[in-house]
């Protein structure tokens, strides 16, 4: 499908029932929600994974704001019928945040969130931020055809991953992939930039939220779900012991929308 600026999206539909569209974090693709999108289809929804822009089969436009995955996800949610769930995870979960309020901000459009799950969103409330100039340094290196630079650099400074993980994660063969990627690391840092403390528009949307948090996941993480959930009077904190190390279980979290949501 194409969003609203003509940017081709690549839109991954399985199963029947109520749409979930999933909104990947940082360096995931479509392919990447396969085994969610089988869990959800065990509990009787439609599974909707896209690739975001400048990722996978997806298209790319520039200039890039954080409005335009915005604009992205409202264009998928359109595609499959104007109403669903969004399901976003990670930086993912920043994106689904801002297309809710983009969907709300637009009722002529149609277009309409039954319920938004936010699964251990990266925000700080100003508490260690990452570098003002991340995002322009980022995109400098991928100017320069420094892709593997880019995407160690957002790991260590946008992250927060130690050292001596991120030199783990470049000796491995996982790395390679990763710079084809190289130019979604700009586009997560603008949005983490956006939304890392979230405004009052954003806190005071009326669509019914969930705040998912695993265990054993990093310290930002741990403190930024209920810090969100307590700010939005609209949202729940609901923890998922099986999604550990900031990677979603696919069959509890499933089992979760499916409670909150039945299909």
């Amino acid at each position: 499908m194409t969003s609203a600026d003509g940017t081709a999206i690549t839109v991954h539909r399985s199963g029947r029932g109520t749409p979930v569209v999933i909104v990947g974090g940082a360096f995931s693709t479509a392919a990447d929600a396969s085994a969610l999108s089988e869990a959800l289809i065990a509990q009787g929804f439609e599974a909707v994974a896209f690739d975001r822009r400048a990722r996978g089969d997806s298209g790319d436009t520039k200039p890039y704001a954080p409005e335009r995955e915005a604009e992205d996800v409202a264009a998928v949610v359109e595609a499959v019928g104007g109403s669903a769930i969004l399901l976003g995870h990670s930086s993912g979960a920043m994106v689904a945040l801002l297309a809710a309020a983009h969907t709300a901000n637009r009722p002529e459009a149609g277009t309409a969130i039954v319920h938004l799950f936010l699964s251990e969103p990266p925000m700080r409330f100003g508490q260690d931020e990452p570098p003002a100039d991340l995002p322009e340094r980022l995109q400098a290196l991928v100017d320069e055809g420094r892709a593997g630079d880019a995407v160690t650099t957002f790991q260590l400074e946008g992250v927060g991953l130690p050292p001596h993980m991120v030199e783990g994660i470049k000796a491995s063969p996982l790395f390679e992939h990763l710079t084809t990627l190289a130019q979604s690391t700009v586009y997560d840092a603008t949005v983490a930039a956006a939304t890392s403390t979230p405004s009052e528009a954003l806190l005071s949307l009326g669509v019914p939220t969930t705040v998912l948090v695993g265990a054993e996941t990093m310290p930002v993480l741990e403190r930024a779900a209920p810090m969100l959930a307590e700010r939005m009077p609209s949202a729940t904190l609901v923890r998922v012991p099986e999604s550990r190390n900031h990677a979603i279980d696919p069959p509890a979290t499933a089992a979760i929308v499916a409670e909150r949501v039945p299909a």
